[in-house]
């Protein structure tokens, strides 16, 4: 039930046909989940907030840097030095008093995932390291909850939306983060963020389309990314898309699975 202020303060939400006042209500029933609250995490948990999604939680045991604030908007200078969860909470709840808002400052682990990731139902993964992105979406096909992960290069960036754990309309599985990206590549030969350097306002720009990935998968409208892998370059402002599909010889959903559990994992 939504009452007279968030019915005013969703008024341009509520008059979209695909989303109107039931879509509004599943946003406000909706628990989130964000891992990460940096470049990628700070303009999502933004626009989910704005959004009127009813429960956002993070996951990240960072502080506040100076280097930061070129990109992780949620944060301002006064923050530095202080815990990412907490400048979030108070952005969120100065942004949207309705939202619930639940901090989590640990590192996300193979002892600790399951436990978060069950909490919520949908999960958007904002790391930047593939150790992260491989323990997220594993965990999220073994707790059964959609998965929208992305990824930021130096001017380019991706997204796409795992539903591993169901199966498609003629009755196989989707494909996994796994049948995408089978293996990371070798150790140093994808550069840091703090060596190579990111546009900022394209985390901003992926960021928000995090977000509204996830409020399509809320309300249910619109065509989803599931088997889509969604690329942006920004020197040439060009979008594509690579269609991929599920490997049989994939280690989670595939013929002959052998992940079971998270034990691979650190």
């Amino acid at each position: 039930m939504l009452s007279a202020d968030e019915l005013e303060r969703y008024a341009r939400h509520i008059v979209l046909r695909d989303v109107g006042g039931p879509g509004q209500a599943a946003l406000k029933e909706a628990a989130v989940l964000v891992v990460g609250a940096g470049g990628l995490g700070a303009p999502a948990l933004m626009y989910l907030a704005a959004a009127g999604v009813g429960t956002l939680g993070v996951v990240d045991d960072d502080v506040v840097s100076l280097s930061n604030l070129q990109r992780q908007i949620i944060h301002t200078t006064p923050d530095i030095g202080r815990r990412k969860v907490d400048t979030a909470a108070e952005r969120i709840h100065d942004l949207n008093p309705h939202v619930r808002f639940e901090a989590h400052a640990t590192w996300l682990s193979a002892h600790n995932a399951m436990e978060l990731i069950g909490g919520y139902d949908l999960v958007l993964d904002g790391s930047d390291n593939f150790e992260t992105r491989y323990l997220v979406s594993d965990a999220c096909f073994l707790a059964g909850k959609p998965l929208i992960t992305a990824a930021l290069g130096t001017f380019d960036g991706s997204l796409t939306t795992i539903r591993a754990h169901e199966r498609n309309d003629s009755g196989k599985f989707n494909p996994t983060y796994r049948c995408l990206f089978p293996e990371a590549p070798p150790p140093g030969t994808v550069p840091a963020c703090a060596e190579a350097g990111v546009m900022g306002a394209l985390a901003g720009v992926l960021g928000s389309m995090m977000a509204l990935e996830a409020i399509r998968e809320i309300v249910g409208f619109g065509e989803g990314l599931v088997g889509r892998l969604l690329m942006l370059d920004a020197r040439t402002m060009r979008f594509e898309t690579l269609n991929y599909a599920r490997d049989p010889a994939n280690p989670l959903n595939g013929d002959g699975p052998t992940i079971t559990d998270l034990s691979g994992h650190r």
